[in-house]
């Protein structure tokens, strides 16, 4: 990275009144890994945006990732994605830095979606069904189903490691590897990915199956009777704290989270009705597709709504957490 222009970014649209050295050619790069890279990076593409909010709706940069959205349904929307992917290899030759056009793909997502084809520099764009999005499968059918199978292959292939390296598996020990090692490759960012098929919740459960059934010790035989021995819900039970717990994250403006991206509340409307009546409750939004009505933002709603409003108002999220765990676990026994 150049570091002149990255310094003569910083410097436009500064007042008169500020003073700079004159200007001098830098020869050296920013060395890869050094304190300075990362800034004068994000310095070099803090502007990109510019030159296509006005045609695409939805832009996302992470770290050196970047990816554009918008819906196209003519020839008109397909010209005006083709402008922007135009418009920023113009912004990448102006300031030096490429884009690597190889590894640049179109996922057509929608069963009515015309599926044209785009050029980055001259190149025709390869279309995918499947990427990686920040450890998370992304499907065309918007789907989870691969990325729970390729959770479940490594957690599973963890899991054999473990089994290899201990022939008598003590309780506490084989459980802390589990939970440890094995455990967080099924519930990485499962608020993303969540499944909603039997085969996909069956998929992963086995792994957890397999893990406590080799277990030494234990007296049951049954996977439930089990879990009740070690105290360990099932992995369907913690998905579903999970996303408890990040509705409350979001409501309570935990980590930059914006209520109003993801929810409205249901006394925000004009009728009022008892579910309205309740400050604490989200409004529940009808979705007419499988697929929809299983996001995050849809699938919570319910759930949240149900949970008793003096767990719901506790402020801190570590003492929601735990209450929501005691209560869940008291209306399971209960069940």
């Amino acid at each position: 990275m150049d570091q002149g222009l990255a310094l003569r970014k910083m410097t436009e649209g500064c007042p008169e009144w500020c003073k700079f050295s004159s200007w001098e050619e830098v020869l050296s790069r920013v060395p890869k890994g050094s304190v300075l890279g990362p800034l004068l990076f994000l310095v070099f593409i803090n502007d990109m945006d510019d030159q296509v909010e006005a045609i695409i709706c939805i832009m996302r940069k992470f770290a050196d990732d970047t990816k554009l959205g918008k819906t196209v349904k003519d020839e008109k929307d397909q010209e005006e994605m083709q402008e922007a992917l135009d418009k920023l290899c113009d912004w990448a030759e102006q300031w030096g830095m490429m884009f690597n056009v190889s590894k640049c793909k179109v996922m057509n997502m929608g069963h009515a979606n015309p599926k044209y084809e785009y050029t980055m520099a001259g190149q025709k764009l390869e279309t995918t069904t499947e990427e990686r999005d920040i450890g998370v499968i992304i499907s065309a059918n918007m789907k989870p189903s691969a990325q729970c199978a390729k959770a479940a292959q490594t957690a599973q292939g963890v899991l054999g490691q473990i089994t290899r390296a201990f022939h008598y598996r003590v309780r506490h020990v084989y459980m802390r590897l589990y939970k440890q090692y094995v455990r967080p490759h099924l519930e990485f960012s499962t608020q993303a990915w969540s499944p909603w098929t039997e085969a996909d919740k069956a998929c992963l459960e086995k792994v957890q199956q397999r893990a406590v059934k080799q277990i030494s010790g234990l007296t049951s035989t049954d996977y439930e009777e089990r879990l009740a021995e070690l105290g360990l819900p099932t992995l369907e039970e913690r998905r579903h704290q999970a996303d408890m717990c990040m509705v409350h994250k979001i409501l309570q403006a935990k980590g930059g989270l914006c209520r109003e991206t993801w929810f409205e509340m249901a006394d925000s409307g004009a009728r009022v009705t008892r579910s309205t009546a309740d400050p604490l409750n989200l409004k529940v939004k009808h979705s007419r597709r499988d697929i929809r009505k299983h996001f995050f933002s849809q699938r919570v709603i319910e759930s949240w709504n149900k949970i008793p409003n003096k767990v719901r108002g506790i402020t801190k999220c570590q003492d929601f957490q735990k209450a929501y765990r005691k209560l869940r676990a008291d209306l399971l026994q209960s069940a």
